[in-house]
């Protein structure tokens, strides 16, 4: 699990689940007796069925699927749909549900704090699920990073530079993808500047490309190898991931935990 696989968008929904699970603790609905008192539900009385499963819990699981799709090795589809997607039906579900207790109800009965809080809270929730990955804003990381660190490579030890580890550079450090060592480049070659990696065997689709570590300058989506716009990590700047196979002009790439996908816009990316 990798938490700079979250974006603003995602604190968005953690956010807003939080929020919505509180509200469904204070009063949903509460009348008024001729006598000066009062009487208050909240979202878990069984006294307002459906609310609790309709509103709150379906709001909360929305967030739960919405993450669990973050953490994913690939893509996960339940009956046609990705998790991702599920979790924005149930998002959208929730908010509806939320939006018409507010009109409605019976006579003389009066919308309680938790009503109020929990439509707002479904609301914002609904709006983070379906927007995370249409605004550049909220797709933006959750958690920056000063700057490019090397990271150990997969499976512990040390560095090794015949993989395409970040290694020592000359001349100002990594160079712009396609400028430090072309991929047609054969072992024994040396790359331009001195204790640069040397090339690695070849990996992938392609005989002749030589797996490389790289970083993004901003945060890009990393889509699913199937061909589909499933979005299945956020590429963070300051984090080096490695690139396994070329298709065109786009990467296969290979996270730190372990997932992999296509990043389609490669322009301006440090190679290591």
């Amino acid at each position: 699990m990798n938490i700079r696989s979250l974006t603003r968008g995602d604190g968005v929904v953690i956010g807003a689940a939080v929020l919505l699970f509180i509200a469904s603790f204070l009063d949903f609905y509460k009348v008024d007796n001729d006598f000066g008192g009062s009487k208050d539900w909240n979202g878990w009385s069984g006294d307002w069925f459906p609310v609790l499963p309709g509103i709150f819990l379906m709001g909360v699981i929305a967030a739960a699927l919405i993450l669990a799709s973050r953490f994913q090795p690939s893509a996960q589809n339940v009956l046609g749909l990705s998790l991702e997607q599920w979790g924005m039906a149930f998002s959208v579900s929730a908010a509806w549900s939320a939006l018409w207790t507010i009109a409605g109800g019976p006579d003389g009965v009066d919308a309680g704090a938790g009503q109020i809080l929990g439509l707002i809270a479904a609301l914002v929730l609904a709006a983070g699920a379906l927007l995370t990955q249409r605004v550049p804003a909220l797709k933006a990381p959750l958690m920056g990073a000063a700057g490019p660190q090397a990271p150990t490579p997969f499976g512990g030890g040390a560095p090794q530079a015949g993989y395409g580890y970040p290694g020592p550079q000359t001349g100002g450090g990594a160079a712009p993808f396609g400028q430090q060592q072309p991929f047609g480049a054969q072992a024994g070659q040396p790359a331009a500047g001195a204790g640069a990696p040397q090339p690695a065997p070849a990996a992938g689709g392609a005989s002749d490309f030589t797996p490389f570590w790289f970083a993004v300058p901003v945060a890009r989506p990393l889509y699913a190898e199937d061909g589909s716009s499933n979005t299945i990590a956020e590429l963070a700047p300051g984090t080096w991931y490695l690139a396994v196979e070329q298709r065109g002009q786009a990467l296969v790439a290979q996270t730190q935990d372990g997932r992999r996908g296509v990043l389609q816009d490669t322009s301006g990316i440090q190679r290591g």
